[in-house]
């Protein structure tokens, strides 16, 4: 990577806990940015101490405000241009994940070329996909389409100037940050960008069934919350995913359940969609081409279960005025 093109990239990290994937994620970057920000969400683990003792620049967050990840990485990019005025482009990184050497230059390239755009991601992989069956649920989300994009995801490189011109995420967003970032940078002229290069490993550790449902109720919260800030036309961030969790997640259930004794529980029989609707979407993700597709078609029906529970959560802390808290879901 030239050296002109490196000063002109900073990478800010965001984590909690993440241990050993910390280090490897800064060693990653060190000798792809001119300057690097450690953002600290409470952790417990010694990550702090690590990330200073290879001289990285820490943020560590007031705990007496909700922790988000939009918060941290807003946090790191002022940070970033504080320590390194001038700075064109910040790559954005969760703690675990690795970079790809030689991605930003990559991207750097592609945004010097097109000043039109605010942003460029690259291909995500699960570092070990056969690890978990939900390891392998999070490597088939990262591989989204190349090309135009609607969002970059939360691993990218951003240019600070368009970054700054929509006033960066929305801080309390618990979830879904990046795409209701990207909606407002697309109202604004901007483009979004997705390349085919390799740009960094993720590595999810979600081993257990508990954690599955916990990123199931977070991304559940994010639909409602995504669909209820750009629902509207002519964007409709989110409705249809919103209106399929009501659907199969409450609306089918409630009324299997509610009026079985009323109909001698021949209405139990409306759950047969289920399977069926597994059966119909496992053919079409074999017709394309997908190594699993029964896996993936059981979990994306079994997943509107506990995304139904976030989209309540949403919508009764919209009645109420209680914001939700983070919801995390590593550590079991």
């Amino acid at each position: 990577m030239s050296a002109t093109a490196r000063s002109s990239v900073g990478a800010v990290a965001i984590g909690k806990n993440e241990g050993e994937r910390l280090k490897i994620c800064l060693q990653s970057l060190a000798t792809q940015v001119s300057h690097l920000v450690y953002v600290d969400s409470g952790s417990s683990d010694g990550s702090v101490e690590l990330a200073r003792s290879v001289d990285v620049d820490v943020v560590e967050l007031d705990p007496e405000i909700p922790f988000t990840a939009a918060r941290a990485r807003n946090a790191g990019v002022e940070r970033l241009t504080q320590i390194a005025a001038g700075l064109k482009y910040a790559q954005l990184i969760d703690g675990d994940c690795e970079l790809v050497e030689g991605w930003i230059e990559e991207a750097v390239d592609f945004l010097e070329a097109n000043e039109e755009y605010a942003a460029a991601a690259g291909r995500l992989r699960e570092r070990f996909p056969d690890a978990s069956v939900f390891n392998y649920l999070c490597d088939v989300e990262w591989n989204s389409p190349i090309g135009e994009a609607k969002s970059c995801g939360g691993i990218a490189v951003m240019r600070i100037r368009a970054f700054e011109s929509v006033g960066g995420f929305t801080p309390d967003l618990i979830a879904g940050e990046e795409p209701e970032l990207c909606v407002r940078l697309r109202q604004e002229g901007w483009k979004i960008r997705r390349l085919d290069e390799e740009m960094a490993l993720h590595d999810a550790a979600m081993m257990h069934l508990s954690q599955w449902w916990k990123r199931g109720v977070r991304a559940g919260h994010a639909y409602a919350e995504g669909s209820h800030l750009h629902g509207a036309p002519p964007e409709r961030m989110w409705v249809r995913e919103s209106r399929r969790i009501v659907a199969w997640g409450l609306i089918l259930p409630t009324l299997a359940l509610a009026f079985a004794p009323l109909t001698g529980w021949f209405s139990l029989l409306l759950l047969l969609a289920y399977p069926l609707n597994v059966v119909r979407i496992a053919r079409r993700l074999r017709s394309e081409g997908e190594a699993r597709p029964w896996t993936l078609a059981l979990f994306l029906m079994l997943g509107k279960f506990p995304e139904a529970i976030g989209w309540i959560r949403f919508q009764r802390g919209k009645l109420t005025g209680n914001r939700s808290s983070i919801i995390e879901h590593k550590g079991g």
